[in-house]
């Protein structure tokens, strides 16, 4: 990536994170004059929202836009600034889930609630507190993803065609994330289950709809964006499946001082990946024997992480997985040269393809 596409990377997740700032700022005074016990609320959304975080669906949206030909306004990109409040809800629902201790290094939202229950040495029990807040404070987050795009300032009819696909992509989401949860469920690991759910729950959701977003805030009129909106399809699918392929080796593989996890944490929660679909199709008898003696054990060391580490690097799936990045990779890369997407905006979304699926956290 050259020095000045880098430049105007940056320069969208700054304006993203300054409407960010301006709006949690309006939250905080309106939510304090109901109760000042709504204070670490405030103080643990904006920890959240503001520090740390790639900013890709707002990335991607402004892709989206500016690929229509377009130079966004202030308006339009607060709008794209309410799909971080939208994935916060997803990650704070998403490790209560998982049981996550951790995110981006910090303590996950239940396990910073559970310990504001203990050091306020308040009645009950830490633990349901600590889940019943962070089911609230991700659907605040929700509720304020709608709230910021409604009031955005875009105009009428962009804000409608917005919120149409703004729609499609939550339920997209919530049909992905249940497929997650009932993934676990299943006796038998499947690689075709795995990559559907990787298409809705993070491929569609992360680059696709956010796309499409942008696309249709610059081009309200769907005979304007109907051809657009095809091509960013083409671009953004593989694309997506590519970067939750890239999730689940660093959920495996990745460095706990980038990623922010615990070493092999998916390892410890038994995530039901495509990686691992993969390795236990190629696996042995005795080493898939071992994979499942451990997988899902919360207690894993790190000695034991890393020899798991070794049987899926031996079986060869991590090869194919990488192989597979490539491939989706490249047909992602051909869909962004594409004559329907303005030339000014080819690099752009050449280089969020490279960081989408070269990244290390």
């Amino acid at each position: 990536m050259d020095k000045e596409l880098t430049l105007s990377v940056d320069s969208v997740r700054l304006a993203v994170k300054e409407e960010l700032t301006h709006y949690l700022a309006e939250q905080r005074d309106y939510l304090t004059s109901i109760a000042s016990e709504l204070m670490p609320v405030c103080d643990a959304l904006e920890d959240y929202l503001l520090e740390g975080g790639k900013r890709l669906r707002p990335l991607f949206a402004y892709a989206g836009y500016v690929a229509a030909g377009a130079t966004p306004s202030r308006a339009d990109i607060r709008a794209m600034a309410s799909l971080e409040l939208l994935q916060a809800c997803a990650l704070i629902h998403d490790d209560l889930m998982d049981g996550s201790d951790t995110r981006r290094g910090k303590p996950a939202i239940h396990r910073h609630f559970e310990s504001l229950h203990r050091e306020g040495s308040m009645a009950g029990v830490p633990k349901q507190f600590g889940a019943a807040a962070a089911v609230l404070l991700g659907d605040l987050a929700l509720v304020w993803s709608d709230h910021m795009l409604h009031n955005s300032g875009l105009a009428h009819e962009s804000l409608m065609a917005a919120l149409l696909v703004h729609d499609e992509m939550r339920i997209e989401l919530m049909a992905g994330q249940y497929l997650d949860v009932r993934e676990a469920g299943e006796k038998e690991f499947s690689v075709e289950r795995s990559l559907r759910i990787a298409r809705y729950k993070s491929g569609k959701y992360t680059i696709e709809r956010p796309l499409h977003l942008g696309a249709v805030i610059a081009r309200p009129a769907k005979s304007a964006h109907a051809e657009l909106v095809s091509v960013l399809s083409a671009y953004g699918l593989p694309l997506g499946e590519a970067f939750q392929l890239r999730d689940d080796l660093l959920g495996i593989f990745g460095d706990p001082a980038v990623t922010g996890k615990p070493a092999g944490d998916d390892l410890r929660e038994g995530k039901r990946t495509v990686l691992m679909a993969m390795t236990l199709e190629k696996a042995s008898t005795s080493m898939r024997a071992e994979l499942l003696r451990d997988l899902g054990n919360p207690t894993l060391t790190v000695q034991r992480v890393e020899e798991l580490r070794t049987i899926i690097t031996e079986t060869g799936a991590v090869a194919d997985v990488e192989k597979l990045i490539e491939e989706l990779a490249a047909e992602s890369k051909t869909a962004a040269q594409s004559s329907a997407i303005a030339a000014d905006a080819q690099p752009f979304l050449l280089a969020l393809a490279d960081s989408a699926t070269r990244r290390s956290h």
